[in-house]
């Protein structure tokens, strides 16, 4: 039988176990005994195949709906893997390297999926940077997606803590085809990681170690390698609490609430209806900033507070037409308006003159900027709030002045 040495069950033990001559499979002079299952499926592979390298018989369905494999993996079952035996310190895994026979090739052949390429995000955290990282990659190939059909399959596997579970999702990858991106904050996992998908062929890339050891470098301190949120590490800084404090803040003072408290607001977001005011205020109420939205009506004088306040806090968002419209037909059905009320809030006057009425509010307000959310993904525009934010606060130079941005 071939048999195959791979990554220890501990990170401790790595460095012993992935020297260059122990990560390439080796023909073993006599077969290590296997559990009763796994002899049973050896001798009913020899039995079929005549003689030629055994089979092992998938545990999970590769027609799986997309969630179901996801929680498979992360259970532990549904593995195609060989189950090591409690007495060796260092998992053996059957090599997955195919022979001559046809039934091999059957075997080790990555069929298309119906529901697009994968691409596995795995973490030792809470994978909000793989997947964030990502999903900001994706949108250069939006074009494309959208022309096929969305065929990419992103799968996140997030508190990967041990090299056994990482192992098992690597070879799932290898069986799936699927591309492997990581973010491992122990340099042992993310070496780990590395050999295994060197090793079984599976196309990966390390989002976080080349930016950790740059970091490193730069500043001369070695890393600690422990994953944000682990039981090393306390997560109840004063960020945590200003963050807490900040969220509460911006759900009390959503949709014009509590006009009286915006002096105390970091910024203030104004807009006619569904310009995204509620969802941005909590993304950067998420980033710890005190957040309040006003909205503009017609024929409803804004509060007197808005303008007795910090004007350089203030921040107009502005929209098409046609896109403003779309959302608000939306917003329509899901609220069962009907008749007169659905035509006074998406019909395309109506939406044209509050639009108009909200752009001389602005242009008496010159301090202010408008930012045009059209197209744009929330962390986009609080990207470009957050700059002028901080630009402002530190009396820095704007090097993109404007009305509008």
């Amino acid at each position: 039988m071939i048999q195959q040495k791979i990554l220890p069950s501990s990170p401790r033990s790595f460095a012993a176990a992935t020297s260059p001559t122990n990560l390439l499979p080796k023909r073993s002079s006599s077969p290590s005994r296997l559990p009763k299952q796994d002899e049973a499926a050896d001798s009913t592979g020899d039995q079929t195949s005549g003689g030629t390298s055994p089979r092992i018989s998938p545990k999970a369905s590769p027609n799986l709906a997309r969630w179901s494999r996801a929680r498979a993996l992360r259970s532990g079952r549904g593995l195609s893997l060989r189950i090591k035996t409690p007495s060796s310190p260092v998992g053996d895994i059957t090599s997955s390297i195919p022979s001559d026979s046809s039934d091999s090739e059957e075997d080790t052949a990555v069929t298309p999926r119906a529901d697009g390429k994968p691409i596995y995000m795995v973490s030792d955290g809470t994978g909000w940077t793989a997947e964030h990282s990502v999903n900001t990659a994706l949108g250069q190939f939006e074009n494309y997606l959208v022309d096929r059909g969305c065929p990419i399959n992103p799968q996140l596997f997030s508190g990967v803590g041990d090299a056994d579970r990482l192992i098992e999702i690597i070879k799932q990858a290898a069986k799936e085809g699927a591309l492997v991106l990581y973010t491992l904050a122990d340099p042992s996992m993310a070496e780990s990681a590395k050999q295994a998908c060197k090793l079984w062929g599976v196309p990966s890339t390390d989002i976080l170690g080349p930016t950790i050891e740059a970091i490193a470098a730069h500043i001369g301190v070695a890393p600690s390698g422990i994953p944000r949120g682990a039981p090393g590490r306390n997560p109840l800084t004063e960020d945590y609490f200003k963050r807490i404090e900040a969220i509460e803040f911006t759900i009390k003072q959503d949709d014009g609430a509590l006009p009286q408290n915006l002096n105390r607001a970091h910024i203030v977001l104004v807009g006619v209806s569904r310009t995204g005011k509620t969802p941005l205020s909590i993304y950067l109420a998420q980033k710890g900033y005190k957040v309040a939205n006003v909205p503009i009506v017609m024929g409803v004088d804004s509060p007197k507070s808005l303008f007795d306040i910090n004007q350089e806090k203030i921040f107009g968002l502005t929209i098409n037409p046609a896109a403003l419209q779309t959302i608000r037909k939306a917003r329509a059905k899901t609220l069962g308006l009907k008749g007169d009320m659905m035509s006074n809030y998406s019909d395309m006057e109506h939406v044209r003159e509050e639009l108009e009425f909200a752009k001389k509010i602005f242009a008496r307000n010159p301090v202010w900027p408008v930012i045009e959310i059209t197209g744009k993904a929330i962390e986009e525009t609080a990207a470009v709030i957050v700059r002028i934010y901080h630009d402002r606060k530190k009396k820095r130079f704007l090097p993109h002045i404007s009305k509008r941005y």
